[in-house]
């Protein structure tokens, strides 16, 4: 008998039943007046949730088009922007600002740590910038940039637009919109809030709602904030068709987060992860990210000496896991290995299981039972 599969990827992650039953229910017109309900209802927790007095757009689209909704709407071609790269991710900011004709500096870290705080800070000195861009957590390096302190940093240059790409963090890792001094945050549902791919979500604080206002039109259609801001204020009102099932999918996943208590699934989030880390050293692998900046969202984990990717996350797949591979110069070195939204202490338990057994049947030497029995005695901490 073959074993259910667990997609244990950096997204999309695995989504619970209730979530699941919502995304099935009949769907009904956008003017529904139940529907607006739920839609107006799920607006007023996101931005109470991550705290801002600006607004909140939830709409069909991906974690991609919120990063392009960020940009489109507060920069223009011919402004400056600064963008800090952890990793793949943090370079596809590069291409869409390019396309919109804004100047572009790119400070990168080398894969697996992060760029110092004193770095950007000397970066931004050398002239004005309209904005930066920082990812939040990279996939691609599994490393978590401290975008608080880079918010508070940023105090400094009240004329620049700080752009926070939560894609792999919101849900998990720590964001407070205004608290932080972020202008604009985006994510998708797919992640760690443990929906199914489908929505895009950006907050935009207030002084990134001013800078739309001195923009004027521009020439985006869809993605523009004025296009969507008399919606987002009354959902009774139509501009495009709503995601309905998925709005709905998303509101029950918000529920989850708001009966478990948002600070109390920051503190899950990272029991979970320093457990999973612990659990893959013991059996014998790294991390590429330093430990000081390691996401609780998923783990990039490098091979030991004799470990073949593809064969090793084929058979990891016959045991009942799968997983991402590696990126880059890091393709064929390593995979990545998701851990959040809303899973269990049975999905750890059963994907560092599985881990061990795909290593055995590898020929790699390993202990059975180590990595489980470390990730038990952290859990049970």
């Amino acid at each position: 008998m073959k074993p259910r599969k667990l997609v244990m990827i950096p997204g999309p992650t695995p989504v619970v039943r209730s979530i699941q039953n919502q995304m099935g229910r009949e769907t009904v017109a956008f003017g529904d007046l139940g529907f607006i309900n739920d839609y107006k209802e799920l607006l007023k927790d996101m931005k109470e949730l991550w705290k801002t007095e600006g607004e909140v757009f939830v709409i069909a689209g991906t974690g991609t088009m919120a990063m392009e909704m960020g940009i489109a709407n507060t920069l223009k071609s011919g402004d400056n922007l600064l963008i800090v790269s952890n990793g793949f991710f943090g370079d596809r900011f590069i291409d869409l600002a390019e396309r919109k004709g804004i100047n572009v500096d790119v400070i990168s870290s080398e894969w697996g740590k992060i760029v110092p705080i004193e770095d950007i800070e000397a970066k931004l000195n050398e002239k004005k910038y309209d904005g930066i861009t920082v990812t939040h957590v990279d996939t691609s390096t599994g490393v978590c940039a401290p975008i608080k302190e880079i918010g508070e940093m940023l105090k400094k240059f009240p004329e620049t637009i700080y752009i926070v790409d939560g894609v792999c963090a919101t849900a998990a890792e720590p964001e407070y919109v205004d608290d932080m001094n972020i202008d604009i945050l985006i994510t998708g549902s797919q992640k760690a809030f443990g929906v199914a791919p489908g929505l895009a979500i950006v907050w935009a604080g207030s002084k990134a709602m001013e800078k739309r206002k001195e923009l004027g039109r521009i020439p985006e259609y869809y993605i523009d904030f004025d296009k969507w801001l008399p919606i987002m204020q009354d959902p009774s009102k139509y501009f495009a068709t709503p995601a309905v099932n998925m709005i709905w999918a998303l509101k029950e996943s918000v529920r989850i987060i708001k009966e478990e208590g948002i600070e109390n699934r920051y503190e899950r989030h990272s029991k979970n992860a320093k457990a999973m880390q612990a659990a893959l050293e013991a059996m014998g692998f790294t991390l590429l990210a330093d430990k000081d900046h390691r996401a609780v969202t998923l783990s990039n984990v490098l091979y030991m000496e004799g470990v073949n990717d593809l064969e090793f996350r084929k058979i990891l797949g016959e045991e009942g896991v799968v997983v991402a591979g590696g990126l880059a110069a890091y393709a064929g070195k390593m995979f990545r290995l998701g851990h959040m939204g809303n899973i269990d202490i049975h999905d750890m338990v059963s994907t560092i299981a599985s881990i061990e057994r795909a290593l055995y049947r590898s020929g790699i030497e390993v202990e059975l039972g180590k990595g489980v029995g470390t990730l038990m005695a952290e859990l049970l901490k």
